[in-house]
Order: structure tokens, then sequence, then C-alpha cells
């Protein structure tokens, strides 16, 4: 069978850029249309999101039953050293090559979806991507969702469900933290233009920005469709060269 679909697809923006919602809408799109339209295999998910709220409960059971040194997050929830960014980030990496290790056929059927946020606060995406491995760069291609600091922080605000604050599509921070974490970004230094190539050591990877400051991610299924068809069949182009 003819190789038509990515082998990794990195997704990447700020926090509520609708990155999250590009996913669920692949998720419930059917495989044969998802493979023809947006060059998309079996999706398998790798988002440092999950971990991150995991250590967040670690030390909070850590420091409030039973009394010990959280060892991530200080008191307000900012991590203790910049290097846990790059952690979360090499886990990641740890996560896709331990299932290339147990399925040698995995990208035979499987597109691995790598999803993460970096503000310039802690490094940005030029510290983040080093820290990926090179047999996940050398199979990759970005997607960059782009909306300014004030559509992040409107949709943030907006998403954000006090009950379900672990989950994927309803978590959400403190505008505090929004604006000190995230409110630079730094992909624009990394890649100029809508579509290229970006360099991370020796590896040239594929990028193409997906357009959102109108918000087709909420509720325009339809505009998103067509839109994220259009960015992906552009960015397979330059990958399947």
């Amino acid at each position: 069978m003819v190789h038509d679909t990515f082998d990794v697809l990195i997704l990447i923006g700020r926090p509520a850029s609708g990155k999250s919602e590009i996913l669920d809408f692949l998720k419930h799109t059917a495989p044969d249309i998802r493979r023809s339209r947006f060059h998309i295999a079996e999706l398998d998910i790798l988002d440092d999101f999950p971990m991150l709220w995991i250590w967040f409960e670690e030390d909070r059971i850590l420091n409030q039953q039973l009394g010990q040194p959280r060892l991530y997050t200080d008191e307000g929830g900012y991590f203790k050293h910049p290097a846990y960014w790059h952690l979360l980030i090499e886990r990641l990496s740890l996560d896709y090559q331990k299932r290339q290790r147990d399925d040698p056929a995995y990208h035979d059927h499987t597109t691995a979806l790598v999803e993460f946020s970096r503000g310039s606060e802690h490094g940005g995406y030029g510290e983040a991507f080093p820290h990926l491995a090179d047999d996940l760069l050398q199979k990759a291609a970005i997607v960059y969702v782009n909306v300014s600091f004030v559509e992040s922080l409107r949709k943030n605000r907006r998403r954000f469900n006090p009950q379900r604050p672990d989950s994927i599509l309803e978590h959400g921070l403190s505008d505090e933290k929004m604006e000190r974490l995230y409110q630079d970004d730094d992909w624009g230094s990394m890649a100029q233009g809508e579509a290229g190539f970006v360099t991370v050591r020796a590896e040239h990877v594929p990028y193409a920005v997906f357009e959102n400051e109108d918000d087709v991610t909420t509720g325009k299924p339809e505009l998103l469709a067509e839109r994220l068809e259009e960015v992906l069949n552009g960015l397979w182009v330059m990958y399947s060269r």
C-alpha cells in the first residue's frame, strides 16, 4: 500500500489556540476520510498536558496529605526549575520511542500527533525542539496554530471548567499565568512565512501555519475541515518530497 499519511505531526501554538479542538475533530472523523482529506492514519496522541497535570496532583498530595515538600512546583503553581519544561518534551520523545520499539510496523497504520505549547518565558520553541529525539524529528511535520495572545486569553477564559481542571478540552490557566508564561511566543523567530522548513540540529522539518484568529475550531466544523485540509495538503507536498 502506498504510504499516504504523516508519520508524526507536531501540533503547537498558544494555550487555547485550537490545538485540542483540531485533535478532537480528527478523532471523530471517519478513518477513510481522515486519510484521504488530511493524510492522517490511526491517531496516537502524545500530549504533555496529562503529564503536567499529574505533577500538579502529586505536589498537592505530597504537600497537603503527606506533609512533604513539593517536588515540581512552588506554592504558586510555577515550576521550581526551568528544566522541567524540557523534561516534558524528553518524555514525549521517550513515549514515542517505546511505541516504535513495541510495534516495528507502528507507522504502517498510525500517525503520532505530538501536542504542546511553549512560551518565551520558559525557553520557547527554540529551546523545546532540540529536546525532541532525532528519530521523531526525521519523521515529523509541524503545524503551528496561530492566534494572538488576546485571542488565546479570551478562549482560555471561556473554556475553563473548574469542575474538570484536568480535562484536555476544558482546562485553563489564570490570567496571571497566561501573561507570565505565554504572552511572548518565539515561533516567529524560528520560522518566517506561512510554510517552509525549520532546522533542528541537522533535521529540516517542514511546517505550515493554521491561522485561527477567527476561531474556526469552535462550533464551525465545515470551516475547520476546509482550512485543515488546505493546510495539511500543502504540508504534505513538502513532507512527501
